[in-house]
């Protein structure tokens, strides 16, 4: 009998507890999905019908027999469960086109405005960090700027580059979902507290690196400071950020922030439909969106795991 090897078998190991994590995020997210909108007030059928005005008795009763409504709320719990299970997760009452296509339009559009504002907040806590950090006057002043920008309100600064690039500038289009010139509104609305938010927690981990003997090493070799800054110190520095960066997928895909940023930019995106399908009590769109965002969330915690490994190799051997 050939027995693997223990590193095998910890790896093994992980990725049951990591596959086994993600169906328990999975069925949770489904299940409060389920429990929030049988709370919420509002009536399916009023979605299903799309809005019509008094329907009479039959045509309510029928429709509740035909979505299965008249059942016991175990029963449609049940039913609720084995859709997402199965992979069908129906039509959507309101947009009366199926889940899936309603996510194949509108996904996208939220995952491009997720990556850019991701990629500007981090080059913002990069440059900021790596080029003030433990200097005079510097240091103090962009750390102020930082808890500035953390404090700042997505939807307010929103309505400012608003109204000072599209409207009183002319330089940008206000509203759209088509073009990169778009998209660069709405990010930096996203990417200016997230910035701060990165760069607050890096400095610290950035300061403490600075001071470590190999930083010491570096700088008897005849590297420049701007370079033992980014090519020696930063590393020990991204991995706070890597972490806050998780949280922050899932909030920029479809939190409520996201929700008042599409809306202002009058852009397609999951947030709004999110917000609009809980306003009609649909169902299969809301467990399609909050499914897809769990997915992007679990896809962000694996991939964070994995640069925590690839920053500082010290880490897996920790674990193991």
């Amino acid at each position: 009998m050939i027995l693997l090897p223990n590193t095998s078998f910890i790896i093994l190991k992980k990725f049951i507890l990591r596959v086994g994590g993600a169906c328990l995020v999975l069925f949770a997210a489904t299940t409060l999905t389920f429990i929030t909108l049988q709370l919420a007030p509002g009536d399916p059928v009023t979605a299903i019908l799309g809005g019509s005005a008094n329907p009479t008795p039959e045509t309510i009763k029928e429709i509740r027999t035909e979505y299965g409504l008249d059942k016991p709320l175990i029963v449609q719990y049940a039913l609720h469960i084995w859709h997402v299970l199965s992979g069908h997760l129906g039509s959507s009452f309101s947009q009366h086109m199926p889940v899936k296509d309603v996510l194949w339009q509108q996904a996208p559009p939220t995952l491009k405005l997720m990556l850019s504002s991701l990629l500007l907040a981090w080059g913002f806590a990069i440059l900021s960090v790596t080029l003030s950090a433990k200097k005079p006057l510097f240091d103090s002043a962009f750390s102020s700027l930082e808890t500035f920008f953390a404090g700042l309100p997505q939807f307010w600064i929103g309505i400012i580059l608003l109204w000072l690039f599209a409207y009183q500038l002319g330089l940008l289009p206000p509203a759209g979902t088509h073009g990169f010139s778009s998209l660069i509104l709405p990010s930096l609305s996203l990417a200016i507290p997230l910035g701060g938010f990165l760069a607050q927690v890096m400095r610290e981990s950035f300061k403490t690196t600075l001071d470590q003997p190999f930083v010491l090493t570096a700088r008897a070799r005849g590297l420049s400071d701007t370079a033992v800054r980014f090519r020696h110190v930063l590393r020990h520095a991204l991995l706070p950020g890597v972490s806050l960066s998780t949280w922050a997928i899932g909030a920029l895909v479809g939190n409520a922030v996201a929700v008042a940023v599409e809306f202002i930019f009058s852009r397609q995106g999951l947030g709004r439909q999110l917000f609009l399908a809980v306003s009609m009590h649909d169902m299969p769109l809301v467990t399609g969106i909050i499914l897809f965002i769990s997915v992007i969330y679990v896809i962000a915690s694996f991939l964070a795991d994995t640069l925590y490994v690839i920053i500082d190799p010290r880490i897996q051997e920790a674990r193991a």
